[in-house]
């Protein structure tokens, strides 16, 4: 497995044992981009927000909610990678992660961020 995937895979375990726990400490790999995202979440689940408008983050399944929240931020501040790259390692977590539609909907959530970011 690509050693980025990888990371990311771990990443999302990370962002998905947080929305339980809301603990640092306990999280099995914490890395710094991890904590980074966390302090980001408040500005990040906003755009989810206005991006997903008939889902309430509530609403949201928290592995596909944990998929979003990586890939927005390195969409919107981390901005190191493509935005294709970035896209299309969303949408293979939400293959192997989510569930059987998890893949359309977070494809729909970036799609509508990318066509913002054109305006």
């Amino acid at each position: 497995m690509d050693t980025r995937h990888q990371k990311r895979t771990e990443i999302v375990q990370d962002l998905f044992a947080y929305s339980f726990k809301q603990d640092l400490q306990n999280l099995p790999y914490a890395a710094s981009t991890t904590q980074d995202i966390i302090r980001h979440i408040p500005a990040i689940d906003a755009m989810i927000s206005s991006l997903a408008i008939k889902f309430p983050i509530d609403k949201i399944a928290k592995i596909d909610l944990s998929i979003l929240r990586l890939a927005v931020y390195e969409l919107s501040i981390n901005k190191i990678q493509p935005q294709k790259v970035v896209i299309n390692e969303a949408i293979e977590l939400a293959k192997e992660l989510g569930g059987d539609k998890s893949y359309s909907f977070i494809n729909g959530v970036l799609g509508k961020l990318m066509k913002k970011d054109e305006t």
